[in-house]
């Protein structure tokens, strides 16, 4: 582009109108499901401790694989985050930048 470029310029442009509806996409999403997982687990504790309280061994009850299941979960959604943001999300900034000269 010739000339100066101005923010307008940039929020009518295609490639960044994709780029912001990406995002929102996948950062709407993975907070929904973050959100379940997490209020959901949180609903359990409320409302059903007998559930949550029921021994699998002697020592273990179901409330604890339930919980390490809500944190490890929650470890592979960033991680799902941070794989679609280094594989997409970079690569449309990038093309966004060059084509605005940044």
């Amino acid at each position: 582009m010739e000339g100066k470029v101005t923010k307008q310029d940039i929020l009518n442009d295609s490639d960044f109108k994709e780029l912001t509806q990406q995002k929102k996409t996948i950062s709407v999403m993975l907070t929904i499901i973050e959100l379940i997982l997490y209020f959901g687990f949180i609903a359990l504790i409320a409302f059903n401790k007998p559930f949550l309280a029921s021994k699998i061994t002697s020592t273990i009850t179901i409330g604890i694989p339930i919980a390490i299941g809500t944190i490890i979960l929650s470890w592979v959604l960033t991680g799902i985050y941070v794989r679609w943001a280094n594989n997409k999300y970079d690569a449309l900034v990038s093309k966004v930048k060059e084509k605005f000269g940044g």
